[in-house]
């Protein structure tokens, strides 16, 4: 897991490529099909153009219409928007609790959300199998659990070592990522974060190794509504 993954992309913080990473076949992830981001609305056009530059043709808006935010510069004609909202926050029975108890910023709310849902993140992995020619930038907010839960199934499908996959989750909280977030004016989140997973018991790492080995993203995305082929086209697109 080399440090050429992660991207300097002016006006974001939490940016990195998921090009390079071994299968356990001894296939490599592709670089430039996937990247994964916090929200690409606070890019620069400096940004932006590092964006294109990097071969991103297509961004997976991960977020619900209420957090959308304009962007601070004019996007480059030719980048394909696809929006897939993932939260579904009008199930208030599923999300009362897991705001209550904090889980919903952790990925101690992913087990319970993929039984619940798995049409809505079948539905982003849909949107990258079948984004067109070039590459596909993901994010949510803060590009770590959202965007993480998508880009996990991804890797998982991919075959990509489960270590590896924990350890991409794990970069969004580096001090690399959190330095730049800082430089940009956000607050530092993690205190809190470590709090939440100490009174369930647990902490990130363990909980992330926890979700990575429980992960099928056959089962989870076939429930989801995929098919065989579909989850092949997205395998191809991802693998070199």
């Amino acid at each position: 897991m080399t440090s050429h993954r992660d991207l300097d992309w002016d006006g974001c913080y939490n940016v990195r490529d998921l090009g390079g990473l071994t299968t356990v076949d001894g296939r490599v992830t592709r670089h430039g099909a996937l990247v994964r981001a916090d929200a690409p609305s606070g890019l620069t056009a400096a940004g932006w153009a590092a964006a294109v530059d990097h071969e991103v043709r297509t961004v997976i808006d991960l977020m619900e219409v209420h957090e959308r935010r304009p962007d601070g510069a004019q996007r480059p004609p030719g980048l394909t928007e696809v929006h897939v909202p993932l939260d579904g926050t009008d199930d208030d029975d599923f999300w009362a609790p897991l705001r209550e108890n904090g889980h919903w910023g952790t990925v101690l709310y992913y087990r319970p959300y993929l039984l619940r849902f798995p049409h809505r993140v079948a539905a982003a992995v849909r949107a990258f199998a079948d984004a067109p020619p070039g590459g596909v930038l993901v994010h949510c907010g803060r590009g770590r659990d959202r965007t993480g839960m998508v880009c996990m199934l991804l890797l998982s499908l991919a075959g990509v070592r489960a270590a590896d996959i924990a350890d991409d989750y794990a970069r969004s909280d580096s001090e690399r990522v959190m330095r730049i977030r800082r430089g940009l004016g956000h607050p530092d989140d993690n205190t809190q974060v470590e709090r939440i997973y100490r009174d369930a018991g647990t902490s990130s790492t363990d909980a992330v190794a926890d979700i990575v080995a429980w992960l099928d993203p056959r089962a989870i995305l076939t429930a989801g509504g995929l098919s065989e082929p579909d989850l092949e086209r997205a395998r191809t697109r991802l693998l070199a």
